[in-house]
Order: C-alpha cells, then sequence, then structure tokens
C-alpha cells in the first residue's frame, strides 16, 4: 500500500478575492519547478487547494520539497482505497503507521457523501478506532483533543483517507510581490531579512559590496554561500558584487571618523539603487534591526535614507539578536554567516561612530568630495553571479555581463 496524493493548502491565498487566480498561477509553477525531476507527479488545483496525483512516487520525498514553498499553508498525504471495509481498516493502519510524528491520542471522524455505504458515520469511527486501538501499543482514544484525526470520506467511487497535517512555509507565493535587491553582507542579519522577503512574494536578487585587499575572497565566498541558500527556495539567485575599495578608501580620508559609516552607508544606498533600476526591481531590502548598530538608530536611518526615493523594505526591524539567530538556525544560514571573514562593513567600522548623524552635517562633509565618479564607475564593474540551484554543474554558479 503507498499514498496516492498529497492536498497542499493555500492558506493566506484563500483570502485573495478577484486577483486570487494569479497567486495560484505563481504557486503553481513554484510547485512544478520544485518537483520537475519527479515526473510522474502531477498537479492539479481547486478554487481551494491543490493536489499532487503521486503515480508512484515517493510521498516523503516530495513533502519534504514542498515544505519549502512559500505560498503552503500546510500538506496531508491522503490515500484512496476500495469501498469495502476491509480494505479500509488495512489502510487506517497504514496511514497511522506511516506519520511522520509521534502521537499518544487519535479520534476517527468519518463522513458519508454516499448514503448508500452499508455502515454509518458512527459505525465506521467504532469499527477503525478498534482495530487501530488492537494493532497499536500505548494509543488511546481522545475525541476532544487529539494528536492525530484520522478523516475517512466515503464517496461513491472510492473512500479517501487523510489526517496528517503537515505544516507549510506559509506566506505567499514566490514572485507574486514584485522583484526587490536585498543588500547581503556576510552576516547573520540580511539572509534571513531576504528569506523573509520571499516569504511575501517577493523576487530577490542580491548585492555584495567587496573591498579588496581588506576584505579576503573567503569573504567573499560566504556572500556566495548564503546566497546559495536562498537560491534553494527560489531557484535561482543573482548576485551583483561591488567593488567598493576605492570609495570606502577615499572616506576614510575625507570625511570625518564618526561620519564614515554613515556615509559609507550613503554610498552603498546609492550604488544599490543605481543597480535596482537597471535590474527594473522596485525596492531595496536590508537586514537592518532598530537600534542594533550605530547605523540603525532612527537617526542614522534618518541621514542614511535621504540619498533615494525607492522603498527601503527592513522585515527585521523590531526583532531583537536572539530572533534573528533562531531564524537563521531555521534557514541553516547561521553557520555560514558565523565563518570569521569580516566584511567591508566591519573592517572599517569607526571606534566611535555617530549614532545620531545630522543630515545637514553628512552632506556639508560629502560636498568637498566628488563620489558620483566612482559610484557610476563601482556600478559599470558590477560582476553579476547567476546561483542556480537547478543546475547540474558542481558550483552552480554562472558568470552573466549585464552591465
Amino acid at each position: 500500500m503507498e499514498f496516492d496524493h498529497i492536498i497542499i493548502r493555500y492558506g493566506e491565498i484563500s483570502t485573495k478575492k478577484r486577483n486570487r487566480k494569479g497567486f495560484v498561477d505563481k504557486l503553481k509553477a513554484n510547485i512544478r519547478r520544485v518537483l520537475e525531476e519527479y515526473e510522474n507527479a502531477k498537479l492539479s488545483a481547486s478554487r481551494d487547494r491543490m493536489y499532487i496525483l503521486l503515480n508512484g512516487e515517493d510521498h516523503k520525498e516530495i513533502i519534504n520539497r514542498l515544505k519549502s514553498v512559500f505560498g503552503i499553508q500546510s500538506l496531508s498525504p491522503a490515500l484512496k482505497v476500495e469501498r469495502d471495509i476491509e480494505a479500509i481498516k488495512n489502510a487506517a493502519l497504514f496511514y497511522y503507521n506511516q506519520l511522520s510524528g509521534q502521537t499518544a491520542t487519535f479520534k476517527i471522524t468519518a463522513k458519508r457523501a454516499d448514503k448508500n455505504f452499508p455502515y454509518t458515520t458512527d459505525e465506521l469511527n467504532h469499527i477503525l478506532g478498534g482495530h487501530l486501538l488492537k494493532h497499536t501499543e500505548g494509543v488511546t482514544v481522545d475525541v476532544k483533543n487529539p494528536d492525530f484525526n484520522l478523516r475517512v470520506e466515503v464517496r461513491t467511487e472510492a473512500v479517501y483517507l487523510t489526517g496528517e497535517i503537515i505544516p507549510g512555509a506559509g506566506g505567499l507565493p514566490l514572485g507574486s510581490s514584485g522583484k526587490a535587491v536585498l543588500m547581503l553582507s556576510g552576516g547573520i542579519d540580511s539572509p534571513v531579512a531576504g528569506f523573509l522577503s520571499m516569504k511575501r512574494g517577493l523576487e530577490i536578487e542580491c548585492i555584495h559590496f567587496f573591498s579588496p585587499p581588506f576584505t579576503s575572497e573567503r569573504s567573499r565566498q560566504k556572500a556566495v554561500d548564503l546566497a546559495g541558500k536562498l537560491a534553494e527556495v527560489s531557484g535561482k539567485v543573482k548576485l551583483h558584487i561591488v567593488p567598493f575599495t576605492d570609495i570606502q578608501l577615499l572616506i576614510q580620508k575625507q570625511i570625518p571618523e564618526n561620519y564614515t559609516m554613515t556615509t559609507t552607508r550613503r554610498m552603498m544606498l546609492k550604488i544599490a539603487d543605481k543597480i535596482r533600476e537597471q535590474q527594473q526591481a522596485m525596492a531595496i531590502v536590508t537586514g537592518e534591526s532598530l537600534g542594533q548598530v550605530a547605523s540603525q538608530t532612527l537617526y542614522s536611518m534618518y541621514a542614511i535614507n535621504e540619498v533615494t526615493n525607492t522603498p527601503i523594505l527592513r522585515p527585521l526591524i523590531t526583532m531583537d539578536k536572539l530572533e534573528i539567530i533562531e531564524l537563521a538556525k531555521g534557514y541553516d544560514t547561521l553557520e555560514i554567516s558565523n565563518r570569521p571573514y569580516e566584511d567591508c562593513c566591519t573592517v572599517f567600522t569607526p571606534a566611535t561612530p555617530k549614532t545620531r548623524p545630522r543630515r545637514d552635517k553628512v552632506n556639508f562633509y560629502e560636498s568637498f568630495v566628488d563620489f558620483e565618479e566612482l559610484v557610476n564607475d563601482a556600478v559599470n564593474k558590477v560582476e553579476t553571479l547567476i546561483i542556480d540551484n537547478q543546475k547540474k554543474n558542481p558550483d552552480g554558479i554562472e558568470m552573466e555581463d549585464l552591465f
């Protein structure tokens, strides 16, 4: 015996009205991409849910793939059996033995769409419940708050069994909310911000600032590997690597030390905005958390944001560090982020950065320096990698000359 299909529940998509079809179509495309190698699995959809017809494919492997697809609220493996009481009893026990977690209590919830079936719902509940109690150990019935509720639906063509509810990734389908660029450092916060942005339906391209020889190739590789983690969910990710050394050296030379971090962030934002425009994205995502460091105070954000009118999205803005670390563990990025290779922000951090920078002062200091030519030069020299998780080559990386 094996599972026939998997039920996929939409969750938040179900609240959409006239534009629901667009969200469902995006989710379909994302599911098909994830399950591309499972040739026998077939996807069908109704108004409120989707179904994967397994046709012999391993349900555990497919569920494991689907759990990372944004837009899926929950999944349930399901069985289709003939309208025979012995077949139903065997299927109920099989379903219980295939549960992914331990259960101490259960209940049976039978439903007869076909009233001509020879057993009533109460009779089915007792027969199937007794069969499970007889063939399992240490399990009891709890009709009010069971660990596992086996649902049995009798229809005219067959009997369907389901019950285990496996949480999905939630959120909205990837790509349903447009495109944004993510300022990806080598730290803990920005990759988490990337995942949370994708959860809200954003397609993400990454921007990493690289300052050799002050930052090493290993620091650059951290960004590549973190982008690779994002690609595990999205299929592929563009990573734009910006040469930032000349700008940072000029900032260190010309800007007062306690304002260097403010100007650095402003120049990064200017460059990110130009790349965003070239890539036809609509927003910039950062990993900032309010008050975490000097450049993330409200005063700093106010001074830094002056250089662009583009929306700046900060998914982590109200989270503390421990919350972010827990998310990083869940997304499997923490170990990469903790590699001891500094990025360009940490290498050039001043001893006493300004926590309440003023716009008038930073504009005054920058007025003596012509950054525009260096900013444009950095944009023109951007190296773009396409990190493709679907590729079969060893590193999954392609080069692309986009500028």
